[in-house]
């Protein structure tokens, strides 16, 4: 299956110094990718990245993302603009490379030959900096929903106590 958002790219053939990319997802794959994210809508996607090649086959990639996406507000529901800048960072890791066990390192992809879905990579950095928990200005949570009431028994303290049974 094809990502919504794919961009494949070759890096066998990447110069020394690396090279610039610049990517935009069209309307059709915004859309799309809103509905694989389960969000009412991406008004905007875009990325300019490097690659830079590493010594034994790897690639670093390094630049930021942008993006406008429109999510619920978990309190009213209402739609939600939300602007997202994110600094990208990732490895891709040459067929048979050895990932990195550092909690610090880039994120890593293992390449498929000599080539990465640049835009699916993306698209994912898109997924992890999505507001999990979008709210609306001025939206607040009712007390009792934000645990303010003293906790799910709260309400069991107020009632009459009685002894033990058959007493």
């Amino acid at each position: 299956m094809t990502p919504e958002f794919s961009r494949v790219r070759s890096f066998a053939r990447l110069p020394p110094a690396g090279r610039e990319e610049r990517l935009a997802a069209s309307a059709a794959e915004c859309a799309a990718l809103a509905r694989r994210f389960a969000i009412p809508a991406i008004n905007r996607l875009e990325a300019v990245v490097r690659l830079r090649p590493e010594p034994g086959g790897g690639v670093t990639i390094g630049g930021r993302l942008s993006a406008e996406v429109v999510q619920d507000c978990v309190v009213t529901l209402e739609p939600v603009m939300q602007a997202v800048e994110e600094k990208v960072a990732l490895r891709i890791l040459p067929p048979g490379g050895e990932p990195s066990d550092d909690p610090e390192a880039p994120d890593e992809i293992e390449a498929e030959g000599d080539v990465v879905d640049l835009g699916e990579a993306l698209a994912e950095q898109l997924a992890l900096a999505l507001d999990p928990y979008p709210r609306a200005p001025g939206a607040e949570l009712a007390p009792e929903a934000s645990g303010e009431t003293g906790g799910p028994f709260a309400a069991l303290a107020s009632l009459p106590r009685r002894g033990p049974p058959g007493s």
